[in-house]
């Protein structure tokens, strides 16, 4: 019985003490995490912007999807800063980019993969299965490491807050 009682004392004081360590250390997961989103969506545009397929591609949607990309990229570099200090409104910036990824999937890529252009008397289809599927991937795990980040800092944000409430309001 003096056995049990031990255990679930040094099981309390790790849980604690797993839980106080957060209030010293920086939330490095989903920071990485939006980094990586970062990454995917850069080899995405690299993908869509490397090729030349006549006059398809300079169009004004491009435009915006270069000023999408642009805003993206600083907005989840702000948000894996953020993440690092466990701020719960970048959980939420995290997810909606997320969300703006997976939308993105539905706009050129699907586009571009059901279109056909003639460029000297030769039809072809403007994207192929090829970079088609790769483009569809690499939105796909942009947005789960976004929807990842967002998780993992709100949860740890929460477990963050609830800890230092019961220390009685004490902060770093």
């Amino acid at each position: 019985m003096n056995d049990t009682r031990i255990t679930e004392e040094r099981l309390e004081d790790k849980v604690f003490l797993r839980k106080d360590r957060m209030r010293y250390i920086k939330n490095t997961a989903s920071s990485r995490l939006a980094l990586l989103a970062i990454l995917f969506n850069v080899l995405f545009f690299v993908s869509i912007y490397k090729s030349d397929v006549g006059s398809y591609y300079y169009t004004i949607l491009i435009g915006a999807s270069i000023l999408y990309n642009l805003v993206f990229m600083l907005l989840v570099f702000l948000s894996s800063e953020g993440v690092k200090q466990y701020k719960k409104s970048y959980s939420l910036l995290l997810a909606i980019l997320g969300i703006g990824q997976i939308v993105r999937i539905f706009i050129i890529p699907l586009n571009a993969h059901s279109t056909e252009i003639t460029v000297k008397k030769v039809t072809s289809i403007v994207m192929g299965d090829a970079q088609f599927t790769r483009t569809v991937i690499y939105l796909a795990v942009s947005a789960a490491c976004c929807l990842a980040g967002a998780a993992i800092n709100l949860k740890k944000s929460m477990t963050l807050k609830a800890h230092i409430a019961s220390l009685g309001g004490q902060s770093k």
